[in-house]
């Protein structure tokens, strides 16, 4: 499709009350720019994101994400308002579409019907049942013909409940026309977009309303916006889940990023959260557990278990109150409380209650590799870096400081110690 893609992501966000660019903020996952740059690259390879403030460091998260998106530095001092963003701004296609930074919930087939047709404007609109405060679309014979602010309505004009949703898709060489000529001699001193609707009505062009749903046309303005966002993202993305056959109970209790995926039959429980781009293949995750950035493949996690980034678990029972960091665990069984860290557990060994991999010195991290068939006792400690081979033992209660080879049982425990009487000598009974 010959289409250019412009972001418009140069605004302070000021309503967000936050040292973090407006646009970097999260919805499930992924910074609103990002979910719009991800809903541009189904329609085009040309994409521009108009920069001001914290440019660089809105750039920099950006690049880091993706490899072929355009940067354009625009003065919001010098040319402030939307109009003002698109100033210099050069695209290389037919028609372009200009988009919001601030616009997360927006979808690819809302953008497909933006571009539809061969109108010389395509401009949405919302229908609203209350448009109060809201600049009135006048709408004759299916052509925009203005665009009135609520002040200026006359009566008639004010019973309109059509209202501008901010996005348009414009012959790239009318725009290239229009924009030189956008004015700052309004109240506000800014150059608005809105502005080359009158141009095109006014030189006969054709500007189409493309009437769209409110929901995903939504800015994102305050940390209430914010929250609303997300919450409309999530049932998005758990409706998806569940009806490509994830099951989950109470989904309302559940977090999931919008980058995790799903393989074969998976049962999350109610308050389980899953973040990062995990993996989860036939996982069970129970109640109020917690899985980061990890791979979980024929397992079960839980209830509150804690599985942190770069993990693979693999046909693997994690149970309550275990937490695992950077480990892989093959065939393991960890029953409860217990932490695995920076550790490789190979299959048919037990991890009893209160062990702990000590894989951290104060200065650096150390790794603990345990074989087959090892019997790990209860509240044992594993100083890292230390090697137990297969079929080794560690009784309970040790504490295990060099490696263990296959076969042997590895116990340190001091003698029981018995003072005769002393309860009573102690208390004077």
């Amino acid at each position: 499709m010959s289409i250019s893609i412009v972001i418009l992501a140069a605004g302070k966000g000021s309503r967000m009350k936050s040292t973090t660019p407006k646009v970097l903020h999260t919805i499930s996952g992924k910074s609103m720019l990002s979910h719009a740059i991800d809903a541009a690259q189904k329609l085009s390879d040309d994409i521009t994101v108009v920069l001001y403030h914290q440019a660089q460091r809105v750039q920099e998260a950006i690049e880091a994400e993706y490899s072929n998106i355009n940067f354009h530095m625009q003065d919001a001092q010098k040319f402030p308002g939307t109009g003002g963003a698109m100033k210099g701004v050069t695209t290389k296609y037919e028609k372009t579409l200009i988009l919001n930074g601030d616009m997360p919930l927006i979808t690819q087939n809302s953008l497909l019907a933006l571009t539809d047709g061969d109108a010389d404007i395509n401009m949405s609109v919302i229908k609203l049942d209350n448009p109060y405060g809201y600049g009135r679309v006048i709408i004759e014979n299916e052509e925009v013909k203005e665009i009135v602010e609520q002040k200026d309505c006359n009566e008639a004009q004010l019973e309109t409940k059509t209202v501008n949703a901010g996005i348009y898709c414009v012959n790239t060489e009318l725009l290239n026309r229009y924009i030189p000529l956008l004015s700052n001699e309004n109240a506000q001193e800014e150059y608005y977009l809105t502005d080359i609707i009158k141009m095109a009505v006014d030189e006969g062009k054709t500007v189409h309303p493309v009437y769209v749903e409110e929901e995903e046309f939504k800015g994102v303005n305050s940390k209430f916006d914010l929250a609303t966002a997300e919450v409309i993202m999530q049932d998005r993305i758990k409706k998806e889940l569940m009806e490509s056959g994830v099951i989950m109970r109470f989904p309302e209790t559940t977090y999931i990023d919008c980058r995790a995926t799903f393989e074969g039959e998976c049962i999350l429980e109610n308050g389980v959260t899953i973040l990062g781009a995990s993996k989860l293949i036939n996982a069970h995750i129970k109640t109020n557990s917690v899985i980061e950035e990890s791979i979980i493949e024929d397992s079960d996690v839980g209830p509150m278990g804690r599985i942190r980034p770069l993990s693979h678990l693999k046909g693997t029972h994690v149970g309550n109150f275990v937490e695992v960091k950077k480990s892989a665990l093959t065939g393991v069984k960890a029953g409860h409380l217990a932490y695995l860290g920076d550790s490789t557990i190979d299959e048919g060994s037990n991890i009893g209650a209160g062990v702990i991999t000590c894989n951290y010195d104060g200065k650096n991290k150390y790794k603990t590799i345990i074989g087959k068939n090892v019997f790990v006792g209860s509240d044992s400690q594993l100083v890292a870096p230390v090697t137990i081979e297969d079929d080794v033992m560690i009784a309970a209660g040790t504490t295990l400081t060099k490696d263990v080879t296959k076969g042997n049982l590895a116990l340190t425990r001091t003698p029981l110690k018995l003072v005769p009487n002393f309860f009573y000598k102690f208390f004077g009974k």
